[in-house]
């Protein structure tokens, strides 16, 4: 990744090692400049990065008020999952996991004994791109029918399993088990369902296919799943955090600061949606030319300003936008005109992941200009790493410092003098990429010194998450009922003993 912004770039790093000619060192090192100028836009210095996490704190505490959330761009949705795991759990269990244009439907076991959350099968179902934007029936029939097959295909049917449902759109969560969708995200806009409970959509689509049921519905975002999931093997995990098409996050907030809910006892999990960052304006001085091609050009204009400036979804068209300014600019391919790189969505984010690859990340790049059909020489292989380091160093250094507001925060709101917590984190730019997930946790530890953060990757978050939310409910749920039992015993006694 690049060096952090106040420090000079240095020429002589990992570009170079390869032998080349003197000329051709040279010539990049010229080009290097120019290029360096165009993207400084990109590159953030700490002090700008405290600056976007205070802006960011600010947007925690209006999207928790009870008066201030409709109008916060930080939505800060309360999920009704008020614990972690504690290693009681146990069941088997049905997951289904929407958030893009595959969903996967898993039966999972979580056995108590072994504390493990086993992945009993599953089974992977394309959402067709005319159903992302077609009628909503059509769309939960879909999702009931590929869930009705999977059932049948595990021989469950007859049994009425609980169903952790992780729906990775922005929603309005008012029990665990009804949740209204704010808006569509990620190139879905089925009209007619924003508004709506999709816990009713989906059990709607159930009852017309009539030749299954479902129990108890747990409704769970995916970074509450990733929680959930990395929860039950780490208890101090408090936090989760998606990092791939899309980007969020989650924590465990005191009740007290959770004003739209009743009761100041205990905490319970909020859902940030902190891609809507900056919907407000707050970040119009760190959008480049570039995010506001992006944007404008996007499903949803003006939605997501935040999600859109570091998640895997539009990395790869940011990296498109600068090399095509850089070739107008003469910087880059002779100046050549490319039809290529006109071409909206032409460069993968994959493509940044496979250029920056340590070793062999400069013959993929020559295999990928090459592929797009792009006159280039070598001085222009290493201008495009740069390109492809500088947007990807911005993502990182950006999602840190949204992710280190979230640590501070909670380590204030406890009056600890060191907060120690696990981020369970899932997302193909954080698995995927080379250097993403070093570079975020070197800048979460400059702007949070006084957090020991420890990450653990997600296996399966999402569904095996969805299952444990579905699992810890259960327990409250049974431990609410013991508890009444016993208030109720004790009531029985005291008038046996008036009447004895």
């Amino acid at each position: 990744m690049l060096p952090p912004a106040g420090q000079s770039l240095n020429c002589s790093r990992d570009f170079f090692h390869t032998t080349e000619s003197f000329f051709c060192l040279t010539f990049f090192c010229l080009r290097c400049c120019f290029v360096h100028a165009r993207s400084c836009p990109l590159r953030l210095s700490l002090d700008k990065l405290r600056d976007v996490s205070s802006r960011l704190h600010k947007g925690l505490v209006q999207g928790l008020g009870k008066h201030s959330h409709h109008r916060a761009a930080v939505k800060m949705l309360p999920t009704f999952v008020r614990a972690t795991p504690d290693g009681t759990e146990k069941g088997d269990f049905l997951a289904l996991d929407l958030g893009g244009t595959n969903f996967r439907v898993l039966h999972v076991r979580v056995l108590q004994a072994e504390q493990k959350v086993v992945k009993m099968d599953s089974q992977i179902c394309v959402v067709p791109k005319d159903m992302m934007t077609g009628a909503t029936q059509q769309l939960f029939d879909h999702i009931a029918s590929c869930l009705g097959d999977f059932i049948a295909s595990q021989e469950l049917k007859g049994q009425t399993l609980p169903l952790g449902f992780t729906f990775s759109f922005p929603c309005e969560q008012k029990e665990i088990d009804k949740s209204i969708l704010i808006r569509w995200t990620k190139g879905f806009n089925c009209p007619g369902v924003e508004g709506r409970d999709v816990v009713t959509l989906l059990r709607d689509a159930v009852r017309r296919r009539g030749d299954y049921d479902i129990g108890s519905v747990a409704m769970v975002n995916d970074t509450v799943g990733t929680m959930m999931s990395c929860g039950y093997k780490d208890q101090s995990c408090e936090i989760g955090m998606i990092i791939g098409t899309g980007t969020n996050a989650c924590y465990m907030e005191e009740m007290k600061n959770v004003k739209r809910v009743e009761g100041e006892d205990g905490r319970m999990c909020i859902n940030t949606e902190w891609g809507g960052f900056g919907d407000d304006g707050s970040l119009r001085d760190i959008q480049t030319e570039f995010d506001q091609m992006v944007d404008k050009t996007s499903i949803n204009p003006g939605v997501h300003i935040f999600e859109k400036m570091i998640s895997g979804m539009y990395l790869g068209e940011i990296v498109r936008l600068l090399l095509l300014r850089l070739s107008e600019e003469k910087l880059l391919f002779k100046g050549q005109k490319s039809e290529v790189l006109q071409t909206p969505e032409i460069f993968q984010t994959k493509f940044i992941s496979e250029i920056e690859e340590e070793d062999t990340g400069l013959d993929n790049a020559r295999r990928i200009l090459t592929q797009l059909d792009l006159q280039w020489d070598e001085a222009d292989v290493r201008v495009v790493r740069l390109v492809c380091d500088t947007v990807s160093s911005r993502s990182a250094r950006l999602c840190a410092a949204a992710l280190a507001t979230i640590a501070n925060k909670m380590r204030l709101n406890r009056g600890l003098d060191r907060l120690q917590t696990t981020v369970g984190v899932d997302g193909t730019v954080y698995r995927k990429h080379p250097n993403f997930s070093e570079e975020l946790q070197l800048t979460v530890r400059l702007l949070a010194p006084e957090c020991s953060i420890t990450f653990l990757v997600s296996e399966d978050g999402s569904g095996k998450g969805a299952a444990m939310v579905t699992a810890v409910a259960q327990r409250l749920a049974l431990q609410s009922r013991l508890l009444d039992d016993s208030e109720e015993d004790e009531e029985e006694e005291e008038e046996d003993e008036e009447t004895s």
